[in-house]
């Protein structure tokens, strides 16, 4: 057009109106989102969900990572746009083919999904014609870091509305155990106990074969299959939480396990909800991967798939090996069936790990859900970067499945093989309780650091004071779990 109309404007040259109404509008969103995170925030502290808060806390750093990103790459649109490189430079490790001379860009873009509207927002017209008249090309044009800058949110988001579906599915499963804690709570502790034979518990009957290393292996097997119905039973619960108990809280065989177990949840649920730095380095690796022909998504989609019915499996099969190990020592028992929880069970004897693999798990299906969703808005289904439909679609069914897995099996069975292990959580505590003992551990460690004279007076300090205090408040919270 005559004046140059039809290319895009300079802020100098856009009606002021514009730009206070587009910017009041981007203020007044940004405005309305932090308003309902507060009042969440608050109606988590006032409803005593202090992980919960915590996790939401997570979020708004998780957040705030995202904005200093969208800060970097808008920074650095154009001094990137301006690294000029060799045409030859950019022909290896594509995720398409280049479109063959005869079609110009314009036309090529044109088969895009908003293309033209992408063109307009990256402004990338500049650093081309820069590169283009030293007979080079960008290192990496305006608009593709524009596409990279919407995918690295989009795939945050995800993440997080999917791991927050995961662990809400999780919880959901888990309410028929609280019918079974309330029925433990009204059976009288004083009932006399008899003499049985230890084959005579179903728990032990349901686990354990006998002694033959054959049933060692089928009892793998057992394991693999059960994941998937009826992965932790009545007896089961009943018996692993009697062995909890047992261990960590001999004085109190009316302490609340269920409730326990959910605050527990609730808290890994601070864990599960971030993007620690080990995956950006996947997320990094992944782009990387990302070449015409090698069709590494497809298998990359196999991985937390098949890493969850691993982590199923041993979750089961320590099942088994706590019916084992009783069945080894023991051929009668008086009273109830008490198993041993020790992190022996466990992988490299850490707990713990099993909690960083669901981890993974769930940000390589956000990964794989966000990245075919992107593509499909920014690109379309039948462009070359999609793939072939049959890997694309059989990628998406693999990374839902993987999700409702992980849900509706495997989340449940962490919620309460997790405290297998030798030591207890934080989360035993109620919140203040923690809060005292947590200041009296600093307080102490700060009391270890004075001369010896000065901690010779300080023996009647108030820290002794603060732990009985603690100690109280945490025998009257055990009494009124009764």
């Amino acid at each position: 057009m005559a004046g140059g109309e039809g290319k895009a404007r300079p802020l100098e040259f856009t009606p002021t109106w514009i730009v206070a109404a587009v910017c009041s509008i981007i203020v007044i969103i940004s405005l309305i989102f932090e308003r309902l995170l507060h009042r969440l925030g608050k109606r988590l502290m006032r409803s005593r969900k202090k992980p919960l808060y915590e996790a939401l806390l997570k979020v708004k750093e998780e957040l705030m990572l995202l904005g200093f990103i969208s800060l970097l790459l808008t920074v650095f649109q154009g001094p990137m746009g301006r690294w000029c490189v060799n045409p030859d430079f950019m022909r290896h490790l594509l995720p398409c083919k280049p479109p063959p001379p005869e079609v110009s860009e314009t036309e090529h873009l044109g088969h895009t999904v908003f293309a033209g509207a992408r063109r307009l927002l990256a402004g990338g017209g500049d650093s081309e014609g820069y590169c283009m008249e030293k007979g080079k090309v960008p290192l990496l044009s305006a608009e593709a870091i524009h596409q990279l800058h919407i995918f690295i949110f989009v795939l945050a988001v995800t993440h997080f509305v999917l791991s927050a579906i995961t662990v809400l599915l999780g919880i959901a499963q888990t309410r028929n155990w609280r019918h079974w804690e309330t029925k433990i709570q009204e059976t009288d502790a004083n009932a006399p106990e008899m003499i049985k034979h230890v084959q005579e518990f179903k728990f032990i009957q349901d686990h354990f074969r006998g002694h033959r290393k054959r049933w060692r292996t089928v009892g793998w097997m057992r394991s693999f299959f059960k994941q998937f119905y009826g992965s932790v039973t009545k007896e089961d619960y009943t018996t692993m939480r009697l062995g909890f108990i047992m261990k960590h809280c001999n004085g109190n065989p009316k302490f609340n396990f269920y409730n326990y177990m959910i605050r527990a949840l609730e808290v890994d649920f601070k864990k599960v909800v971030g993007i620690s730095w080990y995956l950006w380095a996947m997320l990094m690796i992944f782009l990387f991967l990302n070449v015409q022909g090698w069709y590494v998504y497809i298998w990359i989609s196999l991985v937390p798939f098949i890493m969850l019915l691993v982590v199923g499996s041993k979750m089961e099969h320590i099942i088994t090996e706590l019916a084992y190990e009783v069945a080894q020592k023991n051929t009668t028992i008086r009273g109830d069936l008490v198993v041993a929880p020790s992190d022996d069970f466990f992988w490299f004897h850490r707990p713990k790990l099993v909690l960083h693999l669901i981890h993974i798990v769930l940000f390589q299906n956000a990964f794989q859900i966000a990245f075919f969703f992107w593509l499909l808005v920014t690109y379309g289904f039948n462009s070359c970067i999609m793939g072939k439909p049959t890997y694309v679609i059989t990628r998406l069914v693999i990374s839902v499945i993987s999700q409702l897995l992980c849900g509706y099996m495997t989340l449940p069975l962490y919620a309460i093989i997790s405290h297998m292990g030798n030591s207890f959580k934080r989360s035993i505590f109620d919140d203040n309780v923690a809060e005292g003992l947590v200041n009296w551990a600093e307080k102490a460690r700060r009391r270890t650091r004075i001369p010896n004279k000065t901690a010779v007076h300080a023996t009647n300090s108030p820290i002794d004071e603060e732990s009985s205090r603690a100690i109280q408040m945490h025998n009257t919270e055990m009494t009124s779990s009764v």
